[in-house]
């Protein structure tokens, strides 16, 4: 399982907009969205991909982190569960 935060969007927007933004870029294997925030100044989705290694979205991860997409910059972040 791996988790990518995916920061800095538009407010209000669709879980299927997402979808179509992230499949357009490779990560088509998006298992769930989880709004983070809508009422601060910087929106954000934490996205799960249940079958995926972390290892596999670095390449797309990289293709729309700074990404200019419905007025904003995209933040785009792995999330690791292993704190130490």
């Amino acid at each position: 399982m791996a988790r990518l935060w995916l920061g800095n969007i538009e407010r209000r927007i669709s879980d299927e907009d997402i979808r179509n933004f992230l499949q357009k870029y490779g990560l088509s294997a998006l298992s769930e969205i989880q709004q983070v925030s809508h009422d601060g100044p910087r929106p954000a989705v934490i996205l799960t991909f249940a079958n995926v290694d972390a290892d596999a979205l670095r390449n797309p991860r990289e293709r729309i982190h700074d990404l200019y997409w419905r007025k904003g910059r995209i933040v785009a972040q792995m999330l690791k569960d292993d704190f130490a």
